[in-house]
C-alpha cells in the first residue's frame, strides 16, 4: 500500500473548512496532519470543536511553523484572500503543493503564484468552484456561448460571502469570453435610473450579484436569441457538494509539475 496524502487544512473551523475536515478523515489514502487557525495555537482540533471529537490534529496559527514540522504534501486553503495567498505561497517556497478554494485572489496575486509554482514545478490547484455541476455548468455555457452572443450572469450566494461578483461567475464570464466577440449587452442607449441596475460589466456582459441569507452557492447563465432563451443552471444546496472536487484537486495535484486555475482543467 502506498504511503498516505499527508494534508494541512487551513480554515478549519469555517464552513467549507469543516466539511473538508471530515471529508479528508474519511479518506483512507489521506493523512490530516495538522490545520491552521487563527487562534487556538497548540490546541487539538478536537478541544475546541466538539463535532471533531477522535481527530487527534495539531493546531498551528503560524503557516511556516506548521509546515516545517509537519512536512504535509498537499495544502487546502479555505479561508479568505488576503490569508490564502499568504498561506500558497508560503506552501509553494516550502515545496509543498497548495489546493485554494478561496475566491477573491487579485489577478497579480494569482500570476505570482502562478510564477512561483511553475518555476519550481510544483503543482498548485486554484478553484473558484470545487462542485463538479458547476464546472459542467460553465462548460457548458462556454460551449452555447458559440450560437448565443447575448447572455448575463445571475450568481447568488449567502450574505456572509466577501467577494462579489464571485469567483465562479468571473470565470464562466472569462471562458465564455474566449467563444464570444465583444458586444455591449442590452440597448445602447439605456440609461441606469439606480446606479449599478445592470450589474458588474465584462466585455459587454453584465453579471449580477445577489447576497440573502438562506442561500449557499448559485448561478444561471442566461442566453437570448430571437425567439428563444436557454438557461443553465447550478446550485449548491449543501457545502458537502464541494467535497469530491476538493478530493480530486488533492489527488490530481501530486501529479501536477505547474500551476492550474480552475477545476475544469484538470477533469477528463
Amino acid at each position: 500500500m502506498t504511503n498516505p496524502i499527508k494534508i494541512v487544512i487551513a480554515g478549519p473551523r469555517g464552513r467549507m473548512g469543516r466539511e473538508a475536515v471530515k471529508m479528508v478523515t474519511c479518506q483512507r489514502h489521506f493523512q490530516l496532519v495538522a490545520v491552521i487557525d487563527k487562534e487556538n495555537d497548540g490546541k487539538q482540533l478536537s478541544e475546541v470543536e466538539s463535532e471533531f471529537q477522535g481527530v487527534d490534529c495539531l493546531i498551528y496559527t503560524d503557516i511556516h511553523t506548521c509546515l516545517k514540522h509537519t512536512e504535509p504534501d498537499c495544502l487546502i486553503d479555505l479561508t479568505v484572500p488576503k490569508a490564502a495567498f499568504y498561506h500558497a505561497k508560503a506552501a509553494l517556497e516550502l515545496n509543498v503543493r497548495p489546493v485554494v478554494g478561496t475566491t477573491g485572489i487579485s489577478p497579480d496575486e494569482l500570476e505570482e503564484l502562478k510564477a512561483l509554482a511553475n518555476e519550481k514545478k510544483l503543482g498548485c490547484i486554484i478553484a473558484p468552484n470545487f462542485a463538479i455541476g458547476a464546472v459542467l455548468m460553465m462548460k457548458f455555457s462556454q460551449m452555447a456561448a458559440k450560437y448565443f452572443g447575448d447572455v448575463e450572469i445571475i450568481e447568488l450566494h449567502h450574505d456572509g460571502k466577501l467577494d462579489a461578483p464571485s469567483g465562479t461567475a468571473i470565470k464562466t464570464a472569462e471562458m465564455i469570453h474566449e467563444y464570444r466577440e465583444p458586444k455591449q449587452q442590452g440597448h445602447p442607449n439605456e440609461t441606469e435610473k439606480l446606479t449599478g441596475a445592470r450589474g458588474a460589466e465584462f466585455y459587454g456582459m453584465h453579471i449580477h450579484s445577489v447576497r440573502l441569507p438562506g442561500l449557499i452557492a448559485h448561478q444561471q447563465v442566461i442566453f437570448g436569441a430571437k425567439g428563444e432563451t436557454l438557461t443553465i443552471r447550478h446550485d449548491s444546496y449543501d457545502r458537502s457538494s464541494f467535497m469530491t472536487g476538493v478530493k480530486v484537486s488533492v489527488e490530481t495535484v501530486m501529479k501536477l509539475d505547474g500551476y492550474v486555475y480552475g477545476l475544469e482543467n484538470i477533469l477528463d
